[in-house]
C-alpha cells in the first residue's frame, strides 16, 4: 500500500474479495500471484486518486472484476446422479482440482475400448488397468460377465483441450465403468483419488492437501483417499478437515462400498 502512495484510510480490500481473487485468479501454490494481483488493484486505485477520486475505495466481491477483469478460473462443475459419471481429484501446477470422468457403452458385435480427453500415457495405462480390473470382476459386482463382449466402451475426461496425466484417477475410472454398467450413480457430494493395480490394490497418491482444498471449493463433503495417505490427511490443519467425511481404501472393494452407499 505504501509503495503505491496509499494509506489505510484510502482503500480497503474485504475478506470476501480476497476469497474471490484467490479462487478466481490465483489458485497456484504460494502467494506471488496473489501479491501481484493486489499490486494491480493498488495501481488502479492510485490512478483513480490521481484523476480526482476523493472517496474511500472499498473492494468487495461484487467489484473485483472492475480491477482485475474476468476470472481466469471458473466455478468447478460437479455432475451428480448420473450413472457413469464420477468426480475424481487431480493435482496440477495450479493446485488441486476436480475431474469429471464419464463412461458410456454402445451395443456392438466388436468389443473395444476408447479413451478421449487428451490423456497422457500414464493416464491411458490407468484406464486400461481399470478396464481389465472391471472385466475380471464383473460377476463379483453383480453384473453381466459377458458385458464387454457385447459392447464398445468409451471413457472420456472432459476439458479435452487440457492435457492430463498421472495414475491417481485409477479408482475413479473403475468406478465410472461400474456405475455405467450397473446403471447406478455414485453417492452425492463424493470425490475420490487413488492409483489402482490389476489385483485391486489402491496405492498412495500425491497432493493430499491440494486435493482436499479442491473438495471444499467444489462443495463436496465425502472423500476417498488411499489408506497409505491417512497420515498425510491427519496432518492437515483442522480447518481443512472440518465437516468432511473421509474414507481410506486399501482395496478397490473399499472404494466400491463407499461409492455406492454400502457402508
Amino acid at each position: 500500500m505504501k509503495n503505491h502512495g496509499l494509506n489505510k484510510s484510502q482503500i480497503t480490500i474485504r475478506k470476501n474479495a480476497l476469497r474471490v481473487i484467490i479462487d478466481g485468479y490465483a489458485r497456484e501454490a504460494g502467494v506471488r500471484s496473489l501479491e501481484n494481483l493486489i499490486k494491480k488493484i493498488m495501481r488502479k486505485a492510485t490512478m483513480a486518486y490521481a484523476e480526482g477520486q476523493t472517496e474511500r475505495i472499498t473492494i468487495g466481491k461484487q467489484n473485483v472484476e472492475e480491477y482485475l477483469g474476468k476470472p481466469i478460473f471458473t466455478k468447478e462443475e460437479v455432475f451428480e446422479g448420473v450413472p457413469g459419471v464420477v468426480t475424481g481429484l487431480a493435482w496440477t501446477a495450479m493446485g488441486g482440482a476436480t475431474l469429471q470422468i464419464e463412461a458410456t457403452a454402445m451395443p456392438s458385435k466388436n468389443k473395444g475400448f476408447k479413451q478421449t480427453g487428451q490423456l497422457g500415457s500414464v493416464m491411458v495405462e490407468s484406464s486400461e488397468i481399470a478396464y481389465s480390473y472391471v472385466m475380471a470382476h464383473l460377476q463379483e459386482y453383480g453384473t453381466d460377465p459377458d458385458f464387454f463382449d457385447k459392447h464398445f466402451v468409451h471413457l472420456h475426461v472432459p476439458a479435452g483441450a487440457t492435457p492430463k496425466d498421472g495414475p491417481s484417477a485409477g479408482v475413479t475410472m473403475t468406478t465410472a465403468l461400474l456405475s455405467m454398467i450397473t446403471g447406478k450413480p455414485v453417492v452425492k457430494k463424493l470425490g475420490m483419488t487413488g492409483e489402482l493395480t490389476l489385483t485391486g490394490r489402491v496405492l498412495p497418491i500425491g497432493g493430499v492437501k491440494e486435493k482436499t482444498i479442491a473438495v471444499r471449493r467444489a462443495g463436496l463433503t465425502k472423500i476417498i483417499f488411499p489408506e497409505d495417505n491417512r497420515k498425510n490427511f491427519d496432518e492437515l490443519p483442522d480447518y481443512l478437515k472440518e465437516g468432511l467425511e473421509v474414507h481410506f481404501a486399501q482395496d478397490y472393494r473399499d472404494v466400491y462400498r463407499v461409492a455406492f452407499g454400502e457402508v
